[in-house]
């Protein structure tokens, strides 16, 4: 429709809190846990559309996601950012449900020599969840560097079957 990142809003509420969704008009561009860092409070002036056909498919992929379903659909999706971080979100996009991959796995398979790049890129993933930034830990399989924080990437894994208790 048009190459604004954020042309409409609504916001849901799930498990881990208020996630914020925005669109263009079309595609998903946006979807953020409420107070995560990186959160472009550009998006809180942006018009209220909650029933945007691709805010639908959105929240029905977070019912089945948060009921411990691998949602066997994506919505549509348009992340905004840099060559090098689409690359990277591509590869998210990539792992499967219940499964991790390391920032130094990335790395190799961009045939990059920075982790902390990968990093970077992972952290300003704009559409959390659905390009499952959670999704990727450690060298050493820790769980580190998630932007909706620590105790929402181990839910989120736990939620998957990753990790058990």
């Amino acid at each position: 429709m048009n190459n604004k990142p954020f042309s409409f809003i609504t916001t849901t509420d799930t498990l881990l809190g208020k996630v914020y969704l925005a669109s263009d008009g079309k595609d998903l561009t946006g979807l953020w846990f409420e107070h995560q860092k990186y959160f472009p409070s550009s998006v809180l002036h942006t018009e209220k559309a909650p029933d945007l056909e691709v805010f639908k498919k959105t929240n029905q992929w977070l019912e089945l996601y948060f009921a411990g379903c691998n949602p066997n659909f994506t919505p549509s999706i348009q992340p905004h950012g840099t060559d090098f971080r689409k690359k990277v979100w591509d590869i998210l996009l990539q792992i499967p449900y219940g499964e991790v991959i390391t920032y130094g796995d990335i790395a190799r398979k961009l045939n990059v020599n920075s982790a902390q790049a990968v990093g970077g890129a992972v952290g300003h993933n704009p559409i959390s969840l659905i390009i499952p930034c959670h999704r990727v830990v450690g060298s050493n399989g820790s769980l580190t560097g998630f932007a909706g924080g620590l105790e929402k990437k181990t839910w989120l894994l736990r939620n998957e079957g990753y990790l058990l208790e």
